[in-house]
């Protein structure tokens, strides 16, 4: 251990600010199977009804992946010059939302793909398990900047 390291505290989040992180993060990145093999997309999202909402196209590697499957997704924050931040975790059963109503609906969350799709569909990931932490400087704690949290995981998950 370095000595700069008695200089930062983990602290591990409540299901709620696991949610509020969440809802204020803009990119996430969806982890998947892909051929048997691990895989990790960078994705625009939003969280809508108790899910994690990310555009696609039809016939993409992320829509095709996650048809049913249970995937990951994170979000996360860092300061890497103060190896400080915080992270977000979720994980789910997945399904791709493709008729055109459930489309046009969730069209009007504002989450778009990064690239133009020719056929837009959507993967809901349910927010099945969520967990969170923090890694902070010690002395931002001392001073108050920022709010001790319960060091439980989130959604009560052991």
């Amino acid at each position: 251990m370095s000595s700069t390291d008695v200089h930062r505290r983990l602290e591990v989040f409540d299901e709620t600010e696991c949610r509020r992180l969440l809802a204020i993060a803009v990119i996430g990145r969806l982890g998947y199977t892909e051929g048997a093999l691990p895989s990790i997309q960078p994705v625009h999202f939003t969280v809508f009804d108790g899910q994690v909402i990310i555009p696609t196209r039809v016939g993409s590697k992320v829509a095709a992946a996650s048809r049913g499957a249970v995937v990951a997704f994170e979000v996360d924050e860092y300061d890497a010059a103060l190896r400080t931040g915080w992270n977000v975790t979720v994980i789910g059963p997945s399904r791709v939302i493709s008729d055109p109503d459930g489309v046009h609906a969730l069209d009007e969350l504002g989450a778009q793909a990064w690239a133009p799709p020719d056929a837009a569909c959507y993967v809901a990931v349910q927010i099945a398990i969520v967990r969170g932490r923090r890694v902070i400087a010690a002395s931002a704690v001392a001073e108050g900047t920022e709010a001790v949290l319960a060091a439980v995981p989130c959604g009560g998950a052991k």
